[in-house]
């Protein structure tokens, strides 16, 4: 009988409340599958593969109720990082690391620079170390919802399930007074508007919601963002305007809204660190309208309110890092786990893998046919995609009126 070939398992990229579910799922599979021995976890994603900082995975899932208890867990419990593999130093000595711990199987829960990775390091592999058996694995994870091929991405139904939450909240809070005013919501998104998008929610289910949103998909004029607002402020009907916009909204030219507030610093995979869109916005509107305005940045709590986590969501998440191990265990190398939706009346989702090459680097936007016509909001077939994403509710465990988390 050959020789056990050991796993490892890292997370990258920023966190989401799903994505140690998905981590639950990978370890529930690397354990159950005979064909591995030791599972290792890798602290702070590759950075923590380079220097050798392991966890032993196994010894923490004897006791079955931890894995219910990381499921629940937000962030990445394993640690996570940004870290660009680009010099050939960085495989040779990925690759001998690979070969000191018997490694046969390298599964990377990220977003797209992460599937970037994992798509680098299997064409060297097919390149330049071909007497290597290794299998590499891609786990999606974004709440941006922007990987390609798959439909969605876990992580994303939680955070949408809190955007709508926070935004019916709000909307509450912004209708017990008389007085005119404008209260502007700035919601996480780059590049694509799925996240911002599902603040549409909020009035589709509960009544009260977001007047406008904006999205990058859309040019942003700035003038006819002040004429909506004072449009809406007169209407003698309802006093307050609420506005969720994504935080990179850019006008025709490609600039962002808000880049004389930036900082003009980038990380290390050259994206701009964006911030202010949402007072510039205030700042705006109390120049040009002179009303009264708020405005509210969402931030991290969008990616880790584990205590509100769509069911759905955290279940799928789980499905699919079983189902990572299930392809390595079949053979396959050098693929993205993905999500198919069936073309059905009832919501319904089986899971595929496809080449990581073809989600690699590339972003999936919110179509066109997901927004109004006016370019200010989104329509019923949006809402429709989105929604069964939000549901469900998670049993949390408490302490003393607080959640418990899972830690190595």
């Amino acid at each position: 009988m050959s020789e056990k070939k050991n796993a490892v398992i890292g997370q990258s990229g920023g966190p989401t409340s799903a994505i140690n579910a998905t981590l639950a799922g990978v370890i529930e599979g690397c354990l159950n599958f005979e064909g591995i021995g030791t599972v290792y976890g890798m602290k702070n994603g590759v950075e923590g593969f380079l220097r050798e900082d392991f966890v032993d995975l196994g010894k923490y899932f004897e006791d079955k109720e931890n894995f219910e208890k990381l499921c629940m867990t937000p962030a990445a419990a394993l640690g996570s990082c940004r870290l660009k593999i680009k010099e050939k130093e960085q495989f040779v000595k990925i690759f001998d690391v690979i070969e000191k711990y018997n490694i046969g199987y390298f599964f990377y829960i990220g977003g797209n620079d992460s599937m970037d990775a994992v798509a680098k390091l299997e064409k060297y592999r097919a390149q330049e170390r071909k007497d290597v058996d290794v299998k590499f694995i891609g786990v999606p994870k974004t709440i941006d919802n922007d990987l390609c091929i798959t439909d969605h991405t876990p992580g994303y139904g939680s955070a949408a399930k809190y955007i709508a939450c926070t935004v019916a909240e709000i909307a509450r809070d912004c209708a017990v007074y008389t007085q005119k005013a404008v209260t502007i919501v700035e919601i996480m998104g780059r590049d694509a508007g799925w996240l911002t998008a599902s603040a549409a929610l909020a009035k589709e289910i509960t009544g009260m919601g977001a007047d406008l949103i904006y999205l990058p998909e859309r040019p942003f004029d700035a003038q006819d963002f002040l004429n909506e607002i004072r449009n809406r402020i007169e209407d003698t009907k309802k006093p307050y305007v609420i506005v969720a916009v994504s935080e990179g909204i850019k006008d025709k030219n490609g600039e962002y809204a808000a880049k004389a507030a930036m900082s003009g610093a980038v990380d290390t995979f050259g994206h701009a660190y964006l911030s202010g869109t949402g007072k510039y916005l205030e700042n705006l509107v109390r120049e040009k309208i002179g009303c009264k305005c708020r405005s509210i940045e969402l931030n991290l709590m969008q990616r880790c309110a584990s205590h509100i986590a769509s069911k759905t969501d955290i279940d799928e998440a789980r499905m699919i890092g079983n189902a990572a191990v299930k392809a390595a265990e079949n053979g396959k190398s050098g693929r993205m786990m993905a999500f198919v939706r069936e073309n059905a009346p009832e919501y319904k989702i089986s899971i595929s893998d496809i080449d990581i090459s073809e989600a690699a680097n590339l972003v999936k936007r919110v179509p066109d046919e997901f927004i109004s016509e006016d370019g200010k909001n989104v329509n019923e077939k949006c809402i429709s995609y989105m929604k069964p994403l939000i549901a469900g509710e998670c049993a949390v465990k408490y302490k003393d009126g607080l959640p418990l988390f899972f830690k190595f």
